[in-house]
């Protein structure tokens, strides 16, 4: 498939998805968002793949949206995030790669800022080149905590925090976030994104692909929940796995003292 604003590669078990504007820091327009969907919908039906990678081309790696989208949505005073949404969708941009049913990682190369930090904060992981930053910049803008950067910033730095990056919208280096909780690791420029594929090549040589589908489905739902009807979902669908093909195979590699060959996930392996 041929794109104009990003690049998509496979590379080992993951398919790599990298915005491709470096002469606007990788600015996100309505084009580069349906691009954006349509790469990770294939990722998500190639078997081939066990997780996704997203970067960025040249010095950074989002700064939000583009200058002239963002003049558009002021003035008609809609989000205009309506016209990449699908039926069924969670509102907010990237909200659909909560229900991705494979490891979502953001490898932030450079500077994330405003939708390029959604990108992350709706992604599974996030890595963080030694030269990337980040700032939230909505208040800067005029405008709140959009795109459920609420929901999820407090619980991956706590509420003062989250606050005070809301707020003063500050420059956080990647040394910091890593410190804050916001991003998970940290790596040179050089080996960032071979750091986030070697991750997901772990994945394939050990964890079943389904499983993990059904962890981070249970994982971002029992978010919301108490614990009591977060324990009796997660009873219910441990017993429907325990009779699953792969579990038989999982104790068997054990047994037998060998890697386990899990069924993949994609148009010949969906749940």
């Amino acid at each position: 498939m041929s794109y104009t604003d990003i690049e998509y590669e496979v590379r080992g078990n993951a398919a790599i998805i990298t915005l491709n504007r470096p002469e606007t820091l990788n600015a996100l327009t309505y084009h580069t968002l349906r691009e954006i969907r349509t790469a990770v919908e294939l990722s998500v039906d190639d078997p081939g793949v066990i997780g996704i990678v997203f970067t960025g081309a040249g010095r950074g790696f989002c700064s939000g949206l583009d200058a002239q989208v963002l003049a558009s949505v002021t003035s008609s005073g809609e989000s205009g995030t309506s016209s990449t949404k699908q039926e069924g969708d969670l509102p907010g941009l990237f909200s659909y790669l909560l229900e991705v049913p494979k490891p979502v990682i953001t490898a932030m190369n450079g500077i994330a800022a405003g939708g390029g930090l959604i990108l992350a904060l709706m992604s599974d992981l996030r890595f963080a080149s030694a030269e990337a930053a980040i700032t939230t910049v909505f208040l800067k803008r005029g405008l709140i905590a959009e795109h459920g950067s609420s929901w999820i910033l407090p619980r991956l730095v706590g509420t003062g925090r989250a606050l005070d990056l809301l707020w003063a919208s500050d420059k956080v280096s990647a040394t910091e976030a890593l410190e804050l909780g916001l991003v998970d690791r940290v790596s040179e420029p050089d080996s960032l994104i071979d750091d986030a594929v070697a991750y997901l090549d772990k994945l394939a040589a050990t964890s079943a692909p389904a499983a993990m589908a059904a962890t981070k489905k249970l994982v971002y739902a029992h978010l919301g929940v108490g614990f009591r009807d977060a324990l009796v979902e997660a009873d219910k669908v441990q017993n429907e796995f325990v009779a699953r093909p792969d579990a038989k195979e999982g104790a068997m590699a054990l047994l037998e003292k060998r890697a386990p060959n899990f069924e993949r996930l994609g148009t010949t392996g969906k749940e």
